[in-house]
C-alpha cells in the first residue's frame, strides 16, 4: 500500500478542528456569553465568537473533505476488494453529509441570530424576553444543533479510527479472504 500522509493529515487536522471547535463553542462560548453583563452583551459576545470561528471552521471542513477525497482515491483498491471497507466508506460518507448539513443549517440559523450584532440573549443559544421571535426560534434550534455537530463529527472520528484499523495487514488479509470466499 502506498502512503497517504498528506491526505490523511488533511483529513485528520480538518476533522479535529471541526469537532473540537464546535464542541468548545457549545461547552464554553455559548454558556460564557451569559456572563457578559446583560442580555445585549451576551448576544454580542456569542455572535462575535461564532463569527470569528466560522472561517476557521470552514477551512477545517475544507481540509477534511479534501483529505477524505484523497483517502478514498488512495484506497480505491481496498474499497473494491476488501470486505467491509465499502460499507465503512458508505457509513462515513453518510455521517459526513449529515455533519455538513447540520453545520450549514447551524450557520443559516446563526446568521438569523446575528442580524443585529447585539441581539438580546440570555446566552449564546438561550433567548431573552426581549429577543425578537424569529431570532428566539433560531436560538432554540441552535440549542440542539450545537450538540448535533460535535456528535456527528465525533462519530466520524470513531469511524475513521475503525477505518485505520481496517488497514492493519491482518485485517486486509482477512477482508480479502472474506471477499473471495463470499464471491
Amino acid at each position: 500500500m502506498a502512503r497517504n500522509t498528506l491526505s490523511r493529515s488533511l483529513h485528520d487536522v480538518g476533522l479535529s478542528a471541526w469537532f473540537g471547535g464546535t464542541l468548545a463553542n457549545a461547552v464554553a462560548l455559548n454558556p460564557a456569553a451569559a456572563e457578559a453583563g446583560g442580555s445585549r452583551a451576551a448576544g454580542a459576545v456569542a455572535n462575535t465568537g461564532w463569527n470569528r470561528w466560522t472561517p476557521v471552521n470552514a477551512a477545517g471542513i475544507a481540509l477534511h473533505v479534501a483529505g477524505s477525497v484523497g483517502q478514498l482515491a488512495g484506497n480505491q483498491g481496498r474499497v473494491a476488494n476488501q470486505q467491509g471497507v465499502a460499507s465503512m466508506v458508505l457509513a462515513k460518507t453518510a455521517l459526513t453529509a449529515a455533519a455538513l448539513g447540520a453545520t450549514a443549517y447551524s450557520r443559516v440559523l446563526g446568521k438569523r441570530v446575528d442580524r443585529e450584532t447585539a441581539v438580546p440573549a440570555e446566552s449564546g443559544t438561550r433567548p431573552a424576553a426581549a429577543t425578537p421571535p424569529d431570532v428566539a426560534k433560531a436560538q432554540r434550534q441552535l440549542t440542539a444543533l450545537q450538540w448535533a455537530v460535535p456528535a456527528l463529527t465525533g462519530a466520524l472520528v470513531v469511524v475513521s479510527s475503525f477505518a485505520g484499523e481496517q488497514q492493519r495487514a491482518s485485517e486486509v488479509q482477512k477482508g480479502l479472504l472474506g471477499r473471495l470466499t463470499h464471491s
